[in-house]
């Protein structure tokens, strides 16, 4: 079997003409037919505290029970590993959802459903990663929790922090996050338990037959 040319990207960060993909043998369907469902994915964005995390992996089992193929891409998991170089600025959040849009990528590519939980807080992040993949496959899960819920679990004493000045480019107090607009799924952790709040992004699944 031939194989493709491989330069690495140049140090302006340019992107050789001898990368070129390489297309796989198993196809999109194959793994569909295999696994019994569609992959997506599930990108759960919300303040710190809100419950993305929490709902995530709430899903994930309820997905896995269902004997999906799944996974979750949590935000503090993520920067122990692949974004361990960034900070919280600006600039290092739009490059950690880069990253995350394109292992998610990956994740779709192999067939699988995978949820992400990451505050993610500007709107044209969100929308980078929805046009970089397939229609249908991004599924924006809003995990709509007032400050004031958050602030009352803050359960890594994160707002304690930022409120006292301990923690600079914290969303919600000195940094914007912007409110999905159109949310395919639209969740409120302050009405409704864990349970309800898993159900529902479930039956958002099985109703537009992705499982």
């Amino acid at each position: 079997m031939s194989q493709t040319p491989y330069k690495e990207v140049d140090v302006q960060g340019e992107k050789s003409s001898d990368v070129i993909w390489h297309n796989a043998s198993v196809s999109a369907s194959d793994r569909i037919k295999q696994n019994g469902h569609k992959p997506a994915v599930l990108w759960f964005t919300g303040l710190s505290g809100s419950g993305k995390s929490t709902v995530a992996n709430a899903v994930d089992k309820m997905l896995h029970d269902l004997n999906c193929k799944t996974y979750v891409l949590d935000g503090d998991n993520v920067r122990h590993g692949l974004n361990g170089d960034l900070s919280f600025s600006d600039e290092d959040r739009i490059e950690n959802i880069r990253r995350i849009g394109e292992v998610s990528k990956l994740f779709v590519d192999a067939g699988l459903i995978v949820s992400t939980a990451f505050i993610s807080p500007f709107l044209k992040d969100r929308e980078m990663v929805r046009t970089q993949l397939t229609k249908g496959q991004f599924i924006e899960v809003f995990i709509d929790t007032p400050i004031a819920v958050c602030e009352q679990r803050d359960p890594k004493g994160l707002y304690k922090k930022a409120r006292a000045g301990e923690i600079k480019n914290f969303t919600g107090i000195d940094s914007s996050y912007d409110v999905p607009l159109t949310p395919e799924v639209h969740v409120k952790t302050a009405e409704k338990d864990i349970k309800a709040c898993a159900e529902q992004v479930v039956e958002y699944l099985t109703a537009n037959h992705y499982i």
